[in-house]
């Protein structure tokens, strides 16, 4: 036997459309149809799955957004690329060694970013379930004969599951919990006793919804005395939560994610949080109790925000940025403590220059010195 196993080569992308074939793919004319955009070039050519510009062959529709790739869209053997107006006279190559097949075939487009996305999800539709229980599923509710329950799955009783529901594998619905229809939880997900999440809403494995917040008073002798969380976690429609995220309850108010609310991985939503619709929270975020975030906020990566403070509608808050007073006005905000990122970007350029700026005094204050003793 070989000592040194040979690496299994990774899938292509090509191989990924071959698997998508089934669908029969997709006529650029039939796209232009459903999303509009102005077509350029064979409405007859198919396509059967989305990639990039370099890793795109005949079989895929690829797109142009950002112009750090231009330099890829002349060598670029994409079927078909989304282009917006300024880039669209940029898709004939001259290239002699790897010409492309058929990049004549484009869509114009303001936005192509957003028109690839509404693309993919024409490509790769959700995968839909037939209705049924898992013979190691304990159901304690009716359940619509729409609704799939997997492997293991716990679902206690009193709740209101809608129709075409998908519960994964190992998750524990508690009792009196609400499910609005076309909702999907991914496998191992948790939800407390008497949780309302709306309709369309994708929660993704190992997150916990309703768990008890952080909350305790201190006695006379230093120790903690647990306040009883009787408040639950609301959620709209179009909700997004991803993989080992935790939402608590309501100490005694509820904890709110409004409508279209998108949350990425590992992110901490305290109790009594209200989260305003159409917000988006990177991963591993910390938003402390009694924060109310405004709507269509966007949250970098990693950024912290403390308890009971009130940021307005439109706020940006950079990655890792510290958060310990409330937004009243919109815009953008970074740096630890925080402040406009404007002023942040001034600070953090100044900072880079300390050591010749202190190079500088320490120049000057011997030439005083100088000029003094010949006083």
């Amino acid at each position: 036997m070989s000592s040194n196993p040979s690496k299994p080569s990774k899938p292509s992308q090509s191989s990924n459309a071959s698997k998508n074939a089934e669908t029969q793919g997709l006529r650029l004319d039939e796209i232009v149809a459903q999303l509009g955009g102005e077509l350029v070039g064979d409405g007859a050519k198919r396509v059967y799955q989305v990639a990039t510009l370099e890793g795109a062959g005949p079989e895929h529709i690829s797109f142009l957004s950002n112009p750090k790739y231009q330099k890829h869209l002349k060598s670029s053997r994409a079927g078909a690329v989304i282009l917006a107006p300024d880039s669209a006279a940029e898709t004939s190559s001259s290239s002699v060694e790897n010409p492309p097949v058929s990049t004549s075939s484009r869509i114009i487009v303001r936005n192509p970013y957003l028109y690839f996305t509404r693309v993919s999800q024409l490509l790769n539709p959700n995968r839909s379930l037939q209705g049924g229980v898992h013979a190691s599923a304990v159901v304690e509710s009716n359940l619509p004969k729409t609704v799939s329950v997997g492997a293991g799955a716990v679902i206690g009783p009193d709740c209101k599951i809608g129709e075409n529901c998908q519960i994964g594998a190992g998750c524990v619905v508690g009792s009196g919990v609400t499910l609005g229809a076309g909702s999907v939880l991914h496998a191992n997900v948790t939800l407390y006793d008497g949780c309302f999440l709306g309709a369309r809403n994708l929660v993704h494995s190992g997150t916990v919804i309703g768990s008890d917040g952080f909350g305790y008073a201190r006695d006379a002798d230093a120790r903690w005395v647990k306040i009883p969380q009787i408040g639950c976690v609301v959620m709209g429609d179009d909700v997004e939560v991803g993989a080992n995220t935790s939402i608590d309850r309501g100490a005694i108010e509820d904890t709110i994610i409004e409508d279209g609310v998108k949350i990425d991985n590992q992110v901490q939503i305290a109790h009594n949080c209200r989260i305003g619709a159409l917000t988006a929270i990177a991963g591993c975020v910390g938003i402390a109790g009694s924060t109310h975030i405004g709507k269509r906020c966007m949250i970098g990566g990693a950024a912290m925000i403390i308890g009971h403070l009130e940021i307005c509608d439109d706020v940006i808050i950079s990655a890792a940025t510290f958060v310990t007073k409330s937004i009243t006005k919109p815009g953008e905000y970074a740096g630890v403590p925080f402040e406009p990122r404007r002023d942040w970007l001034k600070t953090t350029a100044r900072l880079r220059h300390l050591d010749n700026l202190a190079a500088t005094i320490r120049d000057l204050e011997t030439r005083l010195a100088g000029l003094e003793n010949k006083k």
